[in-house]
């Protein structure tokens, strides 16, 4: 059996498309464009990567993009006055501060001082307690994109099995709780996690978030199980010098097992950006008042 793969990029695609085209009826009814306020600190070539890449589809989608940039000498109380300020700004409807943060900032001190409503990462304990209650809040992009992804897949996820490989506050908890919202039986697991093979062969889905590369095996894999991978991991090439992309699923064996999988690059990823533009469309949409019919977006 050969698995079907799961195109992140496609369904990105089209749900940009689709923000952009709620974006032209929001400035029509609000007479102002979404705003996304994005800050960097430092020179950390990823993050700049990241950041020119949330700039460029901002501006696509049709919203008004606001960069900030500080040098990596800039101190927490610097960066919080800036926080602060955007907060106020009534031009801007999301803040993201760009992770990882130099190491003289305590970046949960600096999360804490985003404004929960105008948190669009859904990193704010504000947002992880209204997730966890099951409130209307901001969830993280990267496990809210995947759920968009299971749920174009399977449809009805009630009852299914469901095993998270990884524990993080930005992608494992809250893809636990995202699959609890859906009625999935759900299992936490993680590198510690006794038996972790016979652990995940029980899972009708998978979500691989270890940062760990191709540490999930074939034949762990339930047959016709729906695997997603969220693990980017830069490891050598087949050329000396080179490197390549792989995630924490070995995909090789894996797809010959699994009934759907997603792959690495262009499974997950793109989703992280167009989730990010949605978060911050629908905090324009209830910062204006204006209303819009849940699930639209």
């Amino acid at each position: 059996m050969s698995a079907d793969i799961i195109d992140g990029k496609a369904f990105a695609g089209d749900l940009r498309a689709r923000v952009a085209e709620k974006v032209a009826a929001f400035r029509a009814a609000a007479d102002r464009a979404p705003g996304l306020a994005v800050v960097l600190v430092g020179e950390d070539p990823a993050s700049q990567v990241y950041v020119r890449s949330k700039h460029k589809a901002t501006i696509e989608a049709g919203m008004e993009s606001f960069e900030h940039r500080l040098p990596d000498t800039t101190t927490q109380d610097e960066l919080l006055a800036v926080v602060r300020r955007l907060n106020t700004d009534d031009s801007v409807d999301g803040i993201l501060v760009q992770l990882p943060l130099p190491p003289q900032i305590d970046e949960n001190v600096v999360i804490a001082t985003i404004d929960p409503d105008k948190d669009v990462d859904g990193f704010h304990v504000v947002n992880a307690g209204r997730l966890a209650v099951g409130q209307h809040g901001y969830v993280p992009c990267t496990p809210l994109g995947c759920l968009m992804l299971l749920k174009d897949r399977l449809g009805d996820l009630s009852g299914l099995d469901a095993v998270v490989i990884g524990r993080s506050n930005i992608v494992g908890k809250p893809m636990a709780q995202l699959l609890l919202g859906e009625s999935c039986t759900v299992t936490i697991a993680h590198s510690r996690t006794r038996d972790l093979p016979d652990v995940v062969k029980r899972a009708d889905i998978v979500v691989a978030a270890v940062g760990r590369p191709e540490m999930i095996r074939g034949d762990w894999i339930k047959p016709g199980a729906t695997v997603i991978d969220v693990g980017i991991n830069r490891v050598p090439g087949a050329e000396p010098g080179k490197t390549k992309l792989v995630g924490d699923v070995d995909f090789a064996a894996a797809s010959q097992v699994a009934g759907a999988i997603t792959p690495v690059p262009g499974g997950v990823g793109p989703m992280t950006i167009a989730v990010l533009l949605r978060n911050t469309l629908v905090a324009a949409h209830r910062r204006a008042g204006v209303p819009y019919a849940k699930g639209s977006i």
